[in-house]
Parts: structure tokens; C-alpha cells; sequence
């Protein structure tokens, strides 16, 4: 990906340059040799980012609400607003939607709103990311045995930037087996900071259960934690029936990751998704609409 950040608008079809948050520090971390001091000594470690946590859950924080809302043009219209305000800034950044505000749509859907790229094979990543390094199932899941259902199946990568709504769902109905926790760093997940590979998604603090679907086999839904993410929070009942588009949880403050995982042949991605993905651009898809069929 370039410095300038373009992504497609699913819905418009229009290119639209991203407005990265701190995206010149961000540049300064993760590209520069002295900036890069300061990312492996404070900025990846829990401290800073449980810290920021804390704050956006105090009263005090919701002064940054108006300000934050003014600077991106936020329209909260599809959202649920409590009448007397939100009480605090993660109140109003995992905010829910409005009943019917995001249908949902037939086959495969996103579980979150926010930049998708997608592979029908885990080894094309490289069509979207910088070469030097390859994402493995065995690093991300920490598990041989799993993972191996997963070697040349397909990937999804939503990635959600803070303006974007931080709820993320079920892409397809089916059992939902018990939340993983994988420990790892707070890195970044921002286009800025993905440049180079995927390696932060093996890196990062991230937890991921099996969705068994009739549709699509046995489905990987992983969360990815990142700098200034307070938390990780599921709300589903584990090991239960879910419905396609049922809130399986969502993220405190910070800018976060959804990735979906595939057995080979279980499904077949959009090709709009899979082109732009080919081409090194990622698309803006909300959640509940289509992304794929069954294979």
C-alpha cells in the first residue's frame, strides 16, 4: 500500500482517501529507525494502551465526543443514542445501531463495518501486502492441529479504523464454540502500519472461536487487538446456536481487526472483494452485507 491511503466506498463505487488518525506519527513509529525505538519500548505493551482504556471509560472523557464528531462528520443517524447522551467516550465509540439499520444480506456476510480485503487462498496476501513475510495459520492460531483445516483456504480482513462502528457479528448462523485468548503486543493495525506484512496479526494480542456452519464448514472469527485498545469484549453465549448477523461482541477505544478464516472449497469470495484485494486497495463494506457463497 502507498503513504496516500485509497480504499472504495462498496456502496458509491468512488475512491475516497482515508484520513488515518496520527497518521504522521504512525509513519514515524513503524518506518523510522529512531521512531521505531519508541514503538518496541512503550507503544506495543499493554501499559500505554490499558491506560488509554481506563481513560475513555471516565466521565471526563465525553468532552472528546463533539470534537471527535466534528472532525470526521460523523453521522450518527443508524445509531442508537441514549437520550440523555453517552456517559463516557467508549460509550459512544462501541455505540449499537438502530434496528434494520444494517440488513442483512444473503450468503457470507461482513461481521463488521470497515475496510475488507479478501483472498480466496491464504497465499495471495502477497497481491495485497508487501513481500517478507508469510502468514501462517500455525502463528496466528497457536494451534498445528487447527490450524492445519486451514492451509489454502480462503481469508477475510476487515480492518476497522476508530470512526468506523466497533460491534462486530456472526457472518453466518451456525454453533459457536468457546473464545480463544492469544497474549500478544498492542501494535497498530492502520494501513500505515501493515505496510510491510502481516506480521502484526501474529503479534498482536488477538482471540478467535469456531463457528460450525452448515453453509460454509468450520468458520475462524478473530478479533485483533491493537495500540490504545482498551479490551476485547464478547457477548455471545459460547458454545451455542447463533443467527447470521447476531452481535458476537465488540471493541473498547481503538482502531481494530476482524479476520475470518476458510477450509479450502467452503466458500467463494466476491469478486469485487477479491479484484481490488488483487489490486492492492481495500474496500469500505458494512456489516451484514454480502461477501461470499457457499463453495
Amino acid at each position: 500500500m502507498a503513504d496516500k491511503i485509497i480504499y472504495i466506498d462498496r456502496e458509491t463505487g468512488k475512491e475516497i482517501t482515508e484520513n488515518v488518525p496520527g497518521g504522521k506519527a504512525l509513519r514515524f513509529m513503524y518506518h523510522n529507525a529512531f521512531g521505531k525505538l519508541g514503538l518496541h519500548a512503550v507503544i506495543k505493551r499493554k501499559l500505554l494502551s490499558g491506560m488509554a482504556g481506563r481513560y475513555m471509560d471516565a466521565k471526563r472523557s465525553r468532552r472528546h465526543i463533539a470534537p471527535f464528531l466534528e472532525k470526521h462528520q460523523l453521522d450518527l443517524s443508524d445509531y442508537v443514542v441514549p437520550q440523555e447522551g453517552f456517559r463516557t467516550f467508549n460509550d459512544f465509540f462501541y455505540r449499537k445501531v438502530k434496528p434494520g439499520a444494517r440488513p442483512i444480506g444473503e450468503g457470507l456476510v461482513s461481521p463488521a463495518d470497515g475496510k475488507v480485503v479478501a483472498f480466496q487462498r491464504i497465499e495471495e496476501n502477497t497481491k495485497f501486502f508487501i513481500k517478507g513475510f508469510e502468514f501462517s495459520p500455525i502463528d496466528f492460531l497457536k494451534d498445528k492441529k487447527l490450524a492445519h483445516h486451514y492451509h489454502g483456504g480462503a481469508m477475510v480482513i476487515v480492518r476497522l479504523a476508530p470512526v468506523d462502528y466497533h460491534r462486530f457479528h456472526f457472518p453466518a448462523a451456525g454453533k459457536a464454540g468457546k473464545s480463544v485468548l492469544i497474549k500478544g503486543k498492542y501494535y497498530s493495525v492502520s494501513p500505515i502500519a501493515l505496510k510491510n506484512s502481516l506480521k502484526i496479526f501474529v503479534q498482536n494480542i488477538r482471540e478467535y472461536c469456531l463457528l460450525e456452519t452448515a453453509e460454509f464448514g468450520k468458520v475462524i472469527i478473530s478479533e485483533v487487538g491493537a495500540t490504545m485498545v482498551g479490551s476485547i469484549v464478547q457477548t455471545y453465549e459460547p458454545d451455542s446456536m447463533v443467527d447470521k448477523g447476531q452481535e458476537k461482541g465488540y471493541f473498547a477505544f481503538g482502531g481494530s481487526t476482524v479476520v475470518l478464516l476458510f477450509e479450502p472449497g467452503k466458500v467463494i469470495l466476491d469478486q469485487d472483494l477479491l479484484d481490488n484485494s488483487a489490486r492492492g486497495i481495500e474496500m469500505q463494506v458494512k456489516m451484514g452485507a454480502r461477501i461470499g457463497m457457499p463453495g
